[in-house]
C-alpha cells in the first residue's frame, strides 16, 4: 500500500477538523473536501461556511457542498476524482451506493461511539445522558445502512463523572484523528469485523425541547443532562416569565417536593435527591455563579419552580 493515498474528506463540524488536519500531516493527498452547504448562524443569521469548509479553503483544498449526493451529476463528479478512499467524519448527508462504491477502497467512517452502541446523529451526548461508563471511536467500512458497516478499528475512553459533552467531543475528535491515520496505514491488511447483532442503540438527533429540566426526574439524570446538552441545545428552567439557563450543576443529598427551592443556594428538590445549579444565565445577560445570580433575582427558600406539563 502506498504511503500516500488519494482521498476525499467528507465532514462538516468542528469535530471533523482535527481529522482532516491529521490526514494531511500523515502525507495523504486530499483532493476534495465535502461538507454541508453554508447556513445562517448566530444572532445576525449571517450565512457562514462550516468549520470544515473554512479549514479546507484555508489549506487550499477544493470544497464541494452539494445539498444532496443523489443527483447523477454529483455522483459522476465524485467518481471522476479517481479516489483511493473517502474518509467520512460527521458529514451529515447519506451516501448513496454509487458514492460508497466509487473509491477504490471504499468509504470509511470515523464514528464517535463504540458501535453498535449509539449509531446515528448524537452519540456523544446520548452516551452522557445514558450514564455510560465509557465510549470511544470506531472506524468502520461504510455500507448503505445507518452506521451498520463492519468495524476496522476502535479505541475506548472512560466518561468521567464530571465530563461535559464539550470535553468528550474534543477527546474523541483527537482520538478519531489518530485512528483514521492508523487505519489508512494498513487498510490493505486489516480484516473488517461485523458489528455484533446485540447491543444496538440509536443516538437520535438532539431536539431543542430536550433541555427543559423536569424536576420530577432524579437529580443524577438532570445533572447528566446539563453536562450533555451544554452548549446546545442548552438546559434551562422557567421561573415567572423568565427562562434561566443552567450551564453547570451538582448533585446534592437532600429531598423535598420536586421543584421546591430548598435553601439560599438554589438547591432544588428532584424526584430523587436534589440539584444545585452552579453556573446560570438569564436571557440577554452574562453567565454568573449562582450566588451572584441570586442577588439579581430572588428565588427564596420554599419557592416552587414549575413542572413541565
Amino acid at each position: 500500500m502506498p504511503t500516500s493515498l488519494r482521498l476525499a474528506f467528507m465532514g462538516t463540524p468542528d469535530f471533523s477538523v482535527p481529522i482532516l488536519d491529521a490526514l494531511l500531516a500523515a502525507g495523504h493527498e486530499v483532493v476534495a473536501a465535502y461538507c454541508q452547504p453554508p447556513r445562517p448562524t448566530g444572532r445576525g443569521h449571517k450565512v457562514q461556511p462550516s468549520p470544515v469548509h473554512a479549514r479546507a479553503e484555508a489549506l487550499g483544498i477544493p470544497v464541494r457542498h452539494p445539498a444532496s449526493l443523489k443527483a447523477p451529476e454529483e455522483q459522476e463528479a465524485f467518481a471522476a476524482l479517481g479516489l483511493d478512499v473517502a474518509v467520512v467524519a460527521a458529514y451529515g448527508l447519506i451516501l448513496p451506493k454509487a458514492i460508497l462504491a466509487a473509491p477504490r477502497l471504499g468509504c470509511i467512517n470515523v464514528h464517535a461511539s463504540l458501535l453498535p452502541r449509539w449509531r446515528g446523529a448524537a452519540p456523544i451526548q446520548r452516551a452522557i445522558l445514558a450514564g455510560d461508563a465509557e465510549t470511544g471511536v470506531t472506524i468502520m467500512q461504510m455500507e448503505a445502512g445507518l452506521d451498520t458497516g463492519p468495524m476496522l478499528r476502535e479505541a475506548r475512553i472512560p466518561i468521567g463523572t464530571r465530563m461535559t459533552a464539550s470535553e468528550l467531543h474534543d477527546a474523541l475528535s483527537a482520538m478519531g484523528a489518530r485512528l483514521a491515520v492508523e487505519t489508512l496505514d494498513d487498510i490493505d491488511q486489516v480484516t473488517p469485523v461485523p458489528q455484533p447483532a446485540e447491543g444496538v442503540t440509536y443516538a437520535a438527533k438532539l431536539e431543542r425541547g430536550e433541555g427543559l429540566l423536569d424536576w420530577r426526574e432524579p437529580a443524577a439524570t438532570l445533572e447528566r443532562k446539563v453536562r450533555a446538552l451544554t452548549p446546545w441545545p442548552g438546559v434551562w428552567f422557567e421561573y415567572g416569565s423568565e427562562r434561566i439557563k443552567v450551564l453547570a450543576a451538582e448533585i446534592v443529598e437532600a429531598s423535598g417536593t420536586p421543584g421546591t427551592v430548598l435553601d439560599d443556594r438554589l438547591t432544588v428538590a428532584c424526584g430523587t435527591g436534589a440539584l444545585r445549579p452552579t453556573l446560570v444565565q438569564r436571557a440577554g445577560k452574562q453567565a454568573t455563579e449562582t450566588d451572584a445570580f441570586l442577588r439579581g433575582l430572588a428565588l427564596p427558600t420554599g419557592a416552587a419552580l414549575p413542572l413541565p406539563r
